[in-house]
């Protein structure tokens, strides 16, 4: 039996997409919340979603475990999560039902239950955490389980139903931690890593871990959501990042981390840190990270990226089209995407772009842009969305009124384009296939050019690889005329931003901003 049973309603299985990419990694959210109660002397259990068939599973924990009480804590680092999926929320509202129906206490912590409180709570959620959940959860563990008698509505950060009362409330909410290094290691035995590396090696040939060195983002991209830590950024030491991957690396000896933070080594100095702390504890480990195109222009950046082991960054170019940049708030310039491409190719690091299309008042000439961006810069990978209005957003404050009974994507491939943008949804999922068929034929003759030189080495791993490229090539001009007939469709284009939402004016309430 245990005290508590930590969860989360992310499962690979229910995203197609992602679930063919098979690239999984375990919830780091959940695994310190679970080591945060495990210090206070809780016995803990924990469900992996990430690699369960169905919600039947979490069922079989909850009758194995018999816990008090049930947490549905959701990995506030995987943006997966951020995006608050139609299919994850459904798997949210049953794993909640099951847990009730054996006399469980329900707790949840995530984006989505930061932003729709109320209905989780109606869902039969006892309590949601709202924003960063940590602190919140071990007052109220104590609460609940008789350690203390401090009142629900003195803890701060929580939302629940009082006794006797119809409606919930919602208690202040609690300032972000500080001190990041105060934080054990997540509870990485409570995971089955020897299946996650399994996993890795069959399908890639290497296993990779996750860590995260920082919580939050300081920017103010005007579409991005920031349910948990709104505008705060704060950092661990790089001293004790280095000391975790030592132990990971003792520990697991995975081959590869992804660093799952949404900008990596922002603080000046950070990075020179970090490297030497890795060079004196012998933990050099191949690394993916996302950062900032103006970020990797500063001085020395890229360098000691190099040489603290990195090996690909993720960069939010988004688009080709300086007028798009400007209106999402982005604060970087084309220029600049194609400089920092540029220096990270040079010094031997990958570069992968995010891409987003569908902005409000974007053109087909800026979409031509964009994929001429692609084509000069020839990254090492791209991903694609459309723009996606999330609560607590200036983006969504100006589509807002144009939203429909769907607001939300159902899985990750969904693509929907869920207010009157540029062009409708089926030109943005034909799009997707254009730019990944060009992207994907380039990038295969780039790396087979060298080969088809010198035949004698050409593998069947080549072949197929050639074989893809011409595929891709040969019908890449009927997949085009498909996306022109699309872009001829009627559509609503609802134009730039109002002029009520310029920087000067526009405002957010602060229980949304604070995602």
């Amino acid at each position: 039996m245990s005290d508590f049973l930590f969860g989360q309603s992310y499962y690979l299985r229910f995203d197609p997409k992602l679930w063919e990419a098979m690239q999984p990694y375990p919830p780091l959210g959940s695994l310190y919340a679970a080591s945060l109660l495990r210090g206070l002397g809780y016995e803990v259990a924990f469900f992996d979603a990430m690699l369960a068939g169905s919600e039947d599973e979490w069922a079989r924990a909850l009758d194995r475990e018999k816990p008090r009480i049930a947490v549905i804590y959701e990995d506030n680092f995987n943006y997966l999560s951020k995006m608050c999926l139609l299919r994850m929320r459904q798997a949210a509202f049953t794993m909640i039902e099951m847990a009730r129906r054996r006399d469980c206490s329900v707790i949840l912590c995530g984006a989505d239950a930061s932003d729709h409180a109320e209905e989780y709570l109606a869902r039969g959620a006892d309590f949601v955490l709202l924003g960063e959940g940590d602190i919140t959860l071990m007052e109220l563990a104590n609460r609940l389980t008789g350690k203390t008698s401090t009142p629900c509505e003195q803890i701060q950060g929580l939302a629940y139903v009082p006794d006797g009362a119809a409606q919930p409330v919602r208690t202040p909410r609690r300032p972000d931690l500080r001190d990041l290094d105060a934080l054990p290691f997540p509870a990485w035995d409570l995971v089955d890593v020897e299946r996650y590396r399994q996993i890795w090696v069959r399908r890639h040939g290497y296993f990779s871990m996750n860590m995260v060195t920082t919580r939050g983002c300081p920017y103010h991209c005007n579409w991005c959501a920031k349910p948990i830590w709104g505008q705060h950024y704060n950092s661990r030491t790089p001293e004790n990042v280095a000391a975790e991957l030592k132990w990971l690396k003792n520990t697991y000896r995975p081959d590869h981390i992804w660093f799952m933070d949404d900008i990596f080594g922002l603080k000046p100095g950070w990075l020179e840190r970090f490297a030497a702390h890795v060079e004196e504890l012998g933990c050099h480990t191949p690394f993916k990270c996302l950062s900032r195109v103006d970020l990797l222009l500063r001085p020395g950046e890229v360098d000691m990226l190099k040489r603290a082991g990195c090996s690909v960054v993720w960069v939010g170019a988004e688009s080709g089209a300086q007028k798009i940049l400007d209106a999402m708030e982005k604060g970087t310039r084309v220029e600049q995407i194609y400089a920092a491409t540029r220096r990270l190719h040079d010094s031997g690091i990958q570069v992968a772009f995010f891409l987003q299309f569908g902005y409000p008042g974007e053109t087909r000439e800026d979409i031509e842009a964009t994929l001429q961006m692609v084509r000069d810069c020839q990254p090492d990978e791209i991903g694609m969305s459309v723009s996606y209005p999330l609560p607590g957003t200036r983006l969504y404050a100006a589509v807002q009124t144009q939203l429909g009974s769907k607001q939300n994507w159902e899985d990750s491939a969904d693509m929907a384009m869920l207010y009157q943008g540029p062009y409708g949804t089926a030109f943005y999922r034909q799009l997707h296939t254009v730019l990944h068929r060009e992207f994907r034929a380039r990038k295969h003759l780039r790396e087979l050019r060298p080969l088809l030189r010198r035949p004698t080495r050409l593998r069947l791993k080549h072949l197929k690889q050639l074989g893809a490229a011409a595929y891709y090539g040969l019908t890449l001009p009927l997949e085009r005329m498909k996306l022109d007939r699309l872009g001829q469709a009627p559509h609503h284009d609802i134009g730039a931003l109002p002029a009520h939402l310029t920087n000067e004016q526009a405002s957010v309430p602060s229980a949304q901003s604070q995602s």
